[in-house]
């Protein structure tokens, strides 16, 4: 009988180990080699971001597209007696004054409540 003697490794033959170290430790800028797994889910990943970006914007076109136009402007001239509390009621009588006055203010760049007989004001077409 021969006596023969059985080693045990743990972990991969030492001839791979050597490969495995190499790859590890490549030089950076080294090629990358993908499996077709990896190329193909590279692939999906690309396409996905297209189609975000292409999403993305569609969507700030179409919110650019829809601009809301200027209000419609009429104008009137300042009677004795008014005021532009009594304008607002006047123009927005279902409304809260305090916020079609503030408008009106700032529509016909009044820097105070106080107006003048004769004075033309803008006001807003449909309050």
């Amino acid at each position: 009988m021969s006596s023969a003697t059985a080693t045990r490794t743990h972990g991969p033959a030492r001839a791979e180990g050597h490969a495995h170290d190499a790859r590890a430790h490549a030089a950076p800028g080294a090629a990358v080699h993908l499996t077709r797994r990896g190329r193909a889910l590279l692939l999906v990943a690309l396409v996905a971001m297209l189609y975000a970006a292409f999403a993305v914007g569609r969507a700030n076109t179409e919110a650019a597209v829809t601009v809301e136009a200027a209000p419609a402007l009429v104008q009137t001239t300042v009677q004795r007696g008014d005021t532009l509390w009594a304008v607002a009621r006047r123009i927005a009588p279902d409304r809260d004054p305090r916020p079609v006055v503030e408008q009106l203010r700032r529509l016909n760049d009044l820097p105070t409540a106080g107006l003048q007989v004769g004075q033309q004001l803008l006001l807003p077409a449909a309050a």
